[in-house]
């Protein structure tokens, strides 16, 4: 078709490390192949009843309700998405799964960890923010791009900085 085109949104892979930025790339990513309340809710094969129902009554809206073998269909597509967008390293720990929900968990489990875990990571990330100072040879730019990894690191984890405390920091 002359004058249009297709954006395909490509995959990051996943070797271990920045799982926060990964995932929230890959719930875009799924979000826009209308995968992802497959990957955060699962379904229930064993009583499709039931999961007309939970679909009827998620946020996801379609016209008609979809049969089993569609769900299934789906599942499949989010899976794959989610198992190519590990690396090699990484795919083992997902390979015995058989539905997207259960991949995903594993990979939150073992890469986002617990709420000590994430506390701890946020109270490192808060130190971080409060030492981090522009050095002698550095541009603002260079400074700036710094501080802003680490505040999005912060975000990741569910910290959220006033624009009054991030104008303050960079007027320091």
């Amino acid at each position: 078709m002359a004058g249009s085109s297709t954006t395909e949104l490509s995959t990051p892979i996943f070797n271990g490390e920045n799982y926060e930025f990964w995932s929230i790339r890959m719930k875009t990513i799924l979000k826009s192949h209308g995968l992802w309340d497959l990957v955060e809710n699962g379904f229930d094969a064993s009583d499709p009843k039931k999961e007309k129902k939970k679909i009827e009554d998620s946020q996801v809206a379609e016209v008609e309700k979809p049969t089993m073998a569609e769900i299934l269909m789906k599942d499949a597509r989010a899976l794959g998405l989610i198992s190519g967008a590990v690396s090699d390293p990484i795919f083992p720990r997902i390979v015995n799964e058989e539905t997207s929900k259960g991949a995903g968990d594993i990979l939150k489990q073992e890469f986002r960890g617990d709420k000590q875990v994430k506390s701890v990571k946020l109270q490192g990330l808060r130190r971080e923010f409060e030492y981090t100072h522009m050095k002698d040879s550095e541009s603002l730019s260079v400074y700036l791009a710094r501080l802003f990894d680490i505040m999005n690191q912060m975000k990741s984890y569910g910290e959220d900085l006033s624009r009054e405390r991030v104008v303050q920091k960079i007027v320091d």
